[in-house]
């Protein structure tokens, strides 16, 4: 059973109902007894990450998540929820993240050329790989995936998985260990996102 973590700031039903079309049990949940009887966990969200930290943190769902990632339990975090994972923001001063990954989630108005580049980051953009990740296994390099962000992580050292180009290297997919992670959303990229969720459901 995949639990799907609820803190009140996730795209939840299209992603459980990605997910009961590939036949993978889901439950959506606030209840840490429920994630630890889980055999994998996905950390959605949208919004603002300082918000969500604090969200996350109110029912103790940030030390459930903590515990059961250190358990080596399969852990996957979408868009904002992969966002989450590294060590800190700059959205709006500077937060504190889970810190399951290295790295800094910052503006991407700072890094790109806003004259000619919209933020937020907003539509299809092609995946390069730059190593090999479990949720690979059903996708090829060059297929398309579906972005809404204006905030990417960068300075992610070997966690990176997958970037697309857009003004900047974004980083798409990344893992270290049982920890993934796709700043794209999955229930939003048709086909292929389908094939990255039944990877991390076959994990």
């Amino acid at each position: 059973m995949i639990g799907i973590v609820d803190y009140g700031v996730g795209n939840l039903f299209s992603l459980k109902s990605s997910l009961d079309y590939l036949n993978l049990e889901a439950e959506v949940t606030k209840n840490p007894d429920v994630l630890d009887s889980a055999d994998r966990i996905i950390l959605p969200g949208v919004g603002a990450f300082g918000d969500a930290m604090e969200k996350l943190s109110q029912d103790n769902l940030d030390q459930a998540v903590l515990a059961q990632a250190k358990r080596g339990k399969p852990l996957l975090g979408i868009c904002l929820g992969m966002q989450m994972l590294f060590e800190k923001s700059l959205e709006y001063g500077e937060h504190r993240g889970l810190g399951l990954l290295g790295g800094v989630v910052a503006p991407l108005a700072a890094d790109i050329d806003t004259g000619s580049m919209k933020v937020p980051h907003m539509g299809w953009n092609s995946l390069v790989y730059t190593k090999t990740s479990a949720l690979q296994k059903y996708i090829r390099e060059g297929d398309y995936v579906y972005y809404v962000h204006s905030y990417y992580a960068k300075d992610t050292g070997g966690s990176l998985a997958a970037y697309s180009e857009y003004g900047v290297r974004v980083a798409g997919m990344v893992g270290r260990d049982n920890i993934y992670g796709t700043q794209f959303h999955p229930e939003k990229s048709g086909r292929v996102g389908l094939a990255i969720l039944q990877a991390f459901g076959e994990l």
